[in-house]
């Protein structure tokens, strides 16, 4: 039962993806949540993250944001990186992760949703049937809400890592 929110895998960090490997495996697009997933809540897009899609894109990738954020927020830090955006997405419902794939040219077999939340990001990506990578939150210092998720989350993590070995 929990299985359903297993990401296919479990990262340090966005920044350490080979996605020069998920490349030579088909995959042409990413799926990226935002907010401590390429930068911290709230942050404007930094020089990690603009050198990660610019690379991305050099490598052929199609490239969305999808977030719960309002579009103030998703704009802003889209402003820096000029790639396709959905804002106010709904995550986990799949809705905007067939949109996503609609509006890049990509379908579930070719596509990877990078995100550091179990339950929005992770469980979305998981029932649009895309290939989900978790990472670890950048930031630690996060709203109440997802501050008490993140028990749960820890939770569901530990049977995940034991099923792994």
């Amino acid at each position: 039962m929990l299985e359903r929110f297993y990401p296919k895998e479990y990262m340090e960090s966005t920044y350490e993806i080979d996605f020069d490997k998920f490349r030579k495996e088909g995959y042409r697009a990413v799926i990226f949540d935002i907010d401590n997933t390429l930068v911290e809540h709230g942050a404007p897009a930094d020089e990690r993250s603009i050198a990660l899609i610019e690379k991305l894109k050099a490598l052929g990738y199609e490239i969305m944001l999808l977030s719960n954020n309002k579009e103030p927020r998703v704009k802003m830090f889209n402003d820096a990186v000029h790639v396709k955006y959905i804002y106010k997405a709904g995550k986990p419902g799949i809705k905007n992760y067939h949109a996503a794939m609609v509006m890049m040219g990509s379908s579930e077999k070719n596509t990877l949703f990078v995100g550091d939340q179990l339950f929005t990001d992770v469980w979305g990506a998981n029932r649009a049937g895309i290939y989900s990578i978790l990472v670890k939150p950048i930031d630690k210092k996060e709203e109440i809400q997802i501050v008490l998720k993140r028990y749960l989350e820890k939770i569901i993590l530990h049977f995940y890592e034991k099923a792994r070995g």
